[in-house]
């Protein structure tokens, strides 16, 4: 499929309202039934286009994109309603790495979101994590080993970290966003934020200080 009819095709794609997604998946948590899974994948396309976007240029595009749809599908797989945070916060994590995975094979990786700023304004991802001391700009082969060893620590988070972390820097939600979807304050949300860069950039300690 061309990404231009892969973008035909998402312009079918029909929301969920959130008391028809909250059915879908007690349908398909609570009874197995594989056409509300269907439904759901089918619906959460949209965030896979999303996240593949930063890679629109690569000649390999559409193996990005099915790369990232094997990551929303086992993030359906994976996802427990009852734990009170967002699907689309939870998926979005799965969908960039099967991607950055795929990418970095490939060796075509980059770091585009890490460097992206959130739309609430602030330093990157990448800037949060680094000392206030001036550190060198990293060589190519450094920004993707940071890419890998990153994604590698968001997933010892805690969870709301992890998912306020990936929204507000890899998704570009508004923190007002991020603090609904989590059902906290959104000072509760710039907590989580600035514990999980301390958790992440101590876990990347080690590294960073040869960046």
């Amino acid at each position: 499929m061309r990404l231009e009819d892969y973008i035909q095709e998402l312009q079918n794609v029909e929301l969920l309202e959130p008391e028809e997604e909250a059915a879908l998946w007690r349908a398909y948590k609570e009874d197995g039934d594989m056409a509300a899974r269907r439904r759901i994948i089918e619906s959460y396309q949209p965030l896979v286009f999303k996240q593949a976007m930063p890679y629109r240029a690569l000649p390999g595009i559409m193996d990005v994109i099915q790369e990232g749809t094997v990551g929303l599908i086992e993030a359906v797989e994976h996802y427990d309603p009852a734990r009170g945070v967002a699907f689309s916060l939870f998926a979005v994590h799965r969908i960039r790495g099967r991607m950055v995975d795929f990418l970095r094979k490939e060796g075509a990786s980059d770091i585009a979101c890490m460097d992206a700023q959130p739309e609430t304004g602030g330093d990157s991802l990448k800037e949060s994590l680094a000392d206030t001391a001036a550190l060198s700009v990293p060589e190519a082969a450094e920004s993707h080993e940071l890419a890998g060893r990153l994604h590698a620590a968001m997933d010892r988070l805690p969870e709301k970290e992890r998912a306020v972390l990936t929204g507000v820097y890899l998704e570009s939600q508004p923190v007002e966003t991020m603090a609904d979807a989590l059902d906290v304050s959104t000072s509760h949300v710039y907590r989580l934020q600035k514990s999980g860069i301390r958790r992440v950039r101590g876990m990347l300690s080690r590294f960073m200080q040869h960046w």
